[in-house]
């Protein structure tokens, strides 16, 4: 019997997980993934530890589960979006740090931008003009790392996000490719037309000789080189994380939303094969590529999720486990009302503030570990609600959405999901299989090597449903607008 593996690249952690043509997971690995903070508003990674990290974790799969590589139908990647690595084309030693995603060190050179190049950049990528996006990452690795520069112009310094880097890798040197979503979250990729934007590539100095090639979400990516695994193993898809999950939660009709919830939260909307643009400041982007079809989605990025927890645990020391948060959050004192603005990086959509800054309100010498704890976690529906009332105001009615699909380590938090259903006044259904990112990677190689049906639906685990009372829904939303307010007003010292 066919199997497949779907490799999880993803901000804090690389994943491995072997399935059965059906999806059903067989057997996983997974290892951290270590990021390091040269500077406030820096974030970077080492990309031959995260190299090694995949490498490891696939290794322990196949030898742990007695598979055969050979029997290996199909191998799908899907990665951390819009983090940035350079290399050497000749040797693959990555010659700078990845800059992660999170990294806020462009925010000035964001913001410097004329309004005419924030249009040309949202009428070609359907994103906004943020340090969150490949681009800017790039002109500064380019600005900033002697002879890098140089050596791009001359063909010898290859760029990708996370997809690139390890394809390359993977195929002993042969493959410089991407997918089409992973492309729609450079900054760089014409949406529309289907390709690398030379006007953006030369508006932001950046040499077209160092891009990977474009292909679909499923296609040929060549083989594994044989000496890693014992065998040759084809590389038959791509997808960024988020995307990834859409198609793990099968979100491939138009209207069907998903929100994952890792480090950050990414809600995602399929809005068919005509794009919407955002008249509140979401994203629009590439859902899915498929035998050359595009389908589109409307995105909101929330940058702090599950990293905010991470923070109570590693910065504040009020947790040791991350499960930990909701039964803090469950004894919290409810008179005790905080309100907690995770803004470390500032705020994503539909805000887009590379400037905000995290923040408290309404403490008193009653505040506790679980009233932070609490704060934390509302904050992270109070953030999506957000998201959601931008995305019904940019819809048409036919695509409004029943209800939202979750996903990712902090779907797991029962509080957390009800607090989500009560504060969206929408349905919550979260999946049997919460790592949905890699059962999408799984399903679009296997639907290219053709053991994979065209519709695989998620068996859910549970609905949660709206349960707290409207006007105390209200005033609770009331509450942390005023407080996204006053975090903004405070500038950065």
């Amino acid at each position: 019997m066919s199997r497949i593996i779907a490799i999880d690249q993803g901000t804090s952690s690389s994943r491995t997980i072997l399935y059965d043509a059906a999806l059903t997971p067989l057997a996983s690995a997974q290892l951290p993934i270590t990021q390091s903070y040269p500077q406030g508003g820096w974030v970077e990674q080492d990309p031959e530890a995260t190299l090694a990290s995949v490498l490891e974790t696939m290794r322990r799969v196949l030898r742990e589960s007695a598979t055969d590589p050979a029997r290996i139908a199909g191998i799908g990647l899907t990665n951390q979006r819009e983090t940035v690595v350079v290399w050497d084309a000749r040797t693959g030693r990555s010659l700078h740090p990845a800059i992660v995603w999170q990294d806020r060190r462009t925010a000035a050179d964001c913001a410097a931008l004329d309004d005419a190049v924030r249009e040309l950049v949202r009428a070609r990528t359907g994103l906004v003009a943020d340090p969150y996006f490949s681009a800017t990452k790039l002109r500064w690795l380019l600005d900033h790392v002697p002879g890098l520069r140089a050596g791009a112009q001359r063909g010898e310094v290859l760029f990708g996000t996370m997809d690139s880097y390890l394809l390359w890798h993977l195929s002993g040197g042969r493959i410089h490719a991407t997918d089409a979503t992973n492309a729609s979250r450079t900054m760089l990729y014409d949406i529309h037309k289907g390709r690398w934007s030379r006007t953006l590539c030369s508006l932001f100095d950046i040499p077209e000789a160092m891009l990977p090639q474009v292909r679909d979400s499923a296609a040929d990516y060549g083989v594994t080189d044989a000496g890693l695994f014992g065998a040759a193993i084809p590389l038959r898809g791509v997808a960024g994380d988020q995307q990834a999950a859409a198609l793990g939660q099968n979100c491939r009709v138009p209207g069907a939303i998903k929100a994952t919830y890792g480090t950050g939260c990414f809600a995602l909307l399929n809005t068919g094969a005509q794009p919407i643009r955002s008249t509140h400041r979401l994203l629009t982007t590439i859902a899915c590529q498929l035998d050359g079809q595009v389908s589109y989605a409307l995105e909101g990025s929330i940058f702090v999720a599950g990293a905010g927890v991470q923070w109570l645990r590693d910065g504040l020391g009020i947790l040791d486990q991350v499960p930990r948060s909701q039964l803090l959050a469950e004894a919290a004192d409810p008179a005790q009302r905080l309100v907690l603005v995770p803004a470390f990086v500032g705020l994503g959509a539909p805000w887009w503030d590379a400037e905000c800054r995290g923040a408290v309100f309404g403490l008193t010498r009653g505040s506790g570990p679980a009233e932070f704890a609490r704060a934390m976690l509302e904050s992270i529906g109070f953030q999506t609600r957000d998201l959601l009332d931008a995305m019904i105001a940019d819809l048409p009615e036919t695509l409004r959405p029943g209800a939202l699909r979750v996903d990712g380590g902090m779907a797991a938090s029962d509080w957390t999901m009800q607090f989500l259903a009560d504060i969206l006044e929408m349905p919550v259904q979260r999946p049997g299989d919460t790592e949905t990112t890699a059962r999408g990677a799984a399903w679009l190689a296997g639907r290219q090597a053709g053991i994979c049906p065209e519709t695989v639906e998620a068996a859910q685990d549970r609905t949660f449903a709206p349960a707290l009372d409207p006007e105390q829904g209200a005033r609770l939303r009331r509450t942390w607008r005023a407080a996204v307010d006053a975090a903004r007003a405070v500038p950065v010292c």
